[in-house]
């Protein structure tokens, strides 16, 4: 099939109108007999350049980081990682 065909032939696939919808009309079709509806893409993975550490906290010191996390409409995690990153900073030497 070219390419201007393609784009020609409409969709056998309706359009939806939120992922429930859509959801519920996969659970009824099978996805073999739309293969000709669907392009092969090419994806890349970036390599994890990051490392991660456990960083052991009593129950309390936890509680409190989970609370100001939420608080800032965060993640306990996000929170450590960025008053870590700002130690760092703030008591490095001038470059």
């Amino acid at each position: 099939m070219t390419k201007e065909k393609e784009a020609k032939t409409p969709s056998r696939i309706p359009q939806f109108s939120s992922r429930q919808e859509e959801a519920d009309w996969w659970d009824t079709h099978d996805l073999a007999d739309y293969q000709d509806e669907f392009k092969t893409v090419k994806v890349r993975f970036a390599k994890n350049l990051s490392q991660g550490i456990t960083i052991r906290l009593d129950p309390e010191t936890l509680t409190q980081l989970r609370t100001q996390a939420h608080r800032k409409g965060m993640g306990p995690t996000t929170l450590a990682r960025m008053w870590i990153l700002e130690h760092l900073q703030a008591n490095s030497p001038a470059r």
